[in-house]
């Protein structure tokens, strides 16, 4: 399974949002600066997140994003889903009923497949693992520099130093 980088840009931003802490909101280009991202396509991840109910956008020359709600609440998988959407990663087109199986009876595919099984019980795992996990948990393992280090980055940013 392959997610686009949005999800890493999504979630590193909650994060950073988690750490300021406060209600003012922190613009795209702040955001970008710090991480190095082109500006618009992250502003799209954000809008996602928006949407999701995952952030909060304040409109305007002050405006931004901020977290909508406490990141104990926001799970991995919420930030997955908001950026990647909510389709399966495997799709079974049942190529077994396509050539050779073509002729076979009904009969033959009662059974569900066992491929699209196990590649579904996988997905399952993989959104319940994901699901299980919340911001909160990465803020409580993130090491306390990272979150003193970015504190001050933005508050130079904030001061204009």
């Amino acid at each position: 399974m392959r997610m686009s980088e949005g999800v890493e840009w999504g979630l590193h931003c909650c994060v950073t949002l988690a750490w300021l802490g406060d209600d003012r909101p922190v613009s795209t280009a702040r955001l970008a600066a710090f991480f190095d991202l082109p500006t618009a396509y992250l502003n799209k991840r954000l809008q996602a997140l928006v949407r999701a109910g995952i952030l909060a956008s304040t409109p305007g020359a002050r405006g931004g994003f901020r977290l909508a709600r406490p990141p104990e609440t926001i799970t991995l998988m919420d930030v997955v889903v908001a950026v990647e959407g909510p389709d399966e990663a495997f799709r079974c087109m049942e190529i077994r009923r396509q050539g050779a199986g073509a002729e076979l009876p009904e009969r033959d595919f009662r059974q569900p497949c066992g491929i699209a099984t196990a590649m579904r019980r996988a997905e399952l795992a993989w959104r319940r693992e994901l699901a299980g996990q919340t911001l909160a948990d990465i803020l409580a393992a993130a090491p306390a520099a990272s979150a003193d280090r970015t504190r001050r980055w933005f508050a130079l940013e904030r001061t204009g130093s």
